[in-house]
């Protein structure tokens, strides 16, 4: 399996769709701008560049008519050895249905993934989400380090 083979996991009238073609820049670009915290006001054009560099996960309401954008989460891996989990959402009126949960969990599952050492992620507010899937905080913050151009 290669990182471009299209996988899909449905649940419910929901898909969760790693198909670049289904996604909806706009819809992942305004949440992202306007509603989460840890990039308030990035560009379209960021979003869009980064969505052909990582490894998309799309979830759908799948009901009549086209599916709708419910949220979203991305994997910047090597296919590897190493992923990083990033720009995890559900859109507000899909929330409280374990939509986040699955979506990690299918995450997680993806077939070209299987044999990584490592995955990371960060996070302000849903330790008690990865944690069920066996995350932890790091027990050595000391060895991990930041760059951030420009920023002094």
């Amino acid at each position: 399996m290669t990182p471009l083979t299209i996988v899909e996991y449905q649940q419910a009238g929901f898909l969760i769709s790693t198909d670049p073609a289904k996604l909806d820049i706009d819809a992942i670009h305004h949440f992202l701008a306007h509603e989460s915290y840890w990039c308030p006001g990035i560009a379209r054009e960021t979003v869009a560049q980064f969505v052909q560099h990582s490894l998309c996960f799309g979830l759908y309401a799948d009901g009549d008519g086209p599916a709708q954008q419910a949220g979203f989460a991305r994997i910047i891996t090597d296919l590897t050895t190493f992923a990083y989990i990033a720009d995890v959402f559900v859109l507000r009126p899909f929330r409280g249905q374990g939509l986040g949960k699955w979506l990690v969990a299918c995450m997680l599952a993806h077939p070209a993934l299987q044999q990584l050492r490592k995955w990371t992620l960060d996070t302000r507010d849903a330790h008690t989400l990865y944690a069920q899937f066996g995350f932890t905080v790091n027990p050595r913050p000391e060895n991990h380090m930041i760059l951030r151009p420009g920023q002094g």
